[in-house]
């Protein structure tokens, strides 16, 4: 994982997803797989099909997240005392182009988004165009539709009011994220993660 930083929020969030997942959603879908199993002839049997399949994308979930808290470390620029002057990750920053159009975007890691407005991941365009930048610098982004410039009129470390209210994250516990595919975890590789998360708990 190249980027290791995360906001204290998002690694709660996080956090919150890993548990959700591993003390209530994942015991669930074994159960239920268990039970599918116990009706015979599994090539037939559309509930073991579709939790089996339900299982490979949740421990695909539980893997990224296991690996993003191992490989990240909370990075609270609000305590930093860093001068709200220049945009970095972690930054909620207000940006305006030619055209008038106003957006108010909150630098973060990309496991953190979680479906929120104005919360962007530092890999996006807009995010890579305007790091490192100043209050009325301007910064190009290319888009689908060709180069945007925006430029910077606001920048915190705190959520003003400007930014307006903050969404409620959206958890999918489906586990149906795009991920790399991997097997069922087994019994040892289960512990493991379990094992690294702990670890995590620490930080």
């Amino acid at each position: 994982m190249a980027f290791k930083f995360v906001t204290p929020e998002g690694h709660q969030l996080i956090k919150k997803e890993f548990d959700e997942i591993w003390e209530n959603i994942r015991p669930k879908v074994v159960e239920k797989l268990a039970w599918a199993a116990s009706l015979g002839d599994r090539s037939e049997n559309a509930d073991y099909q579709y939790n089996k399949q339900l299982l490979r994308q949740i421990d695909r979930r539980v893997k990224f997240l296991t690996d993003t808290l191992k490989n990240t470390e909370i990075l609270d620029r609000s305590a930093d005392g860093i001068r709200d002057n220049k945009v970095y990750f972690g930054a909620y920053v207000e940006i305006e182009n030619d055209d008038g159009e106003i957006l108010h975007v909150h630098i973060v890691n990309t496991a953190e988004v979680y479906g929120r407005k104005g919360f962007i991941s530092y890999e996006s365009p807009i995010a890579r165009g305007i790091l490192n930048k100043t209050i009325d610098d301007d910064a190009d982004v290319i888009t689908p539709k060709g180069k945007v410039t925006w430029y910077i009129n606001k920048i915190s470390y705190t959520p003003e009011e400007w930014f307006g209210p903050i969404d409620k994250p959206q958890f999918n516990f489906s586990g149906d994220h795009e991920y790399a595919p991997v097997e069922i975890l087994s019994d040892e590789e289960l512990k493991k993660i379990k094992d690294e998360y702990l670890k995590t708990l620490v930080k």
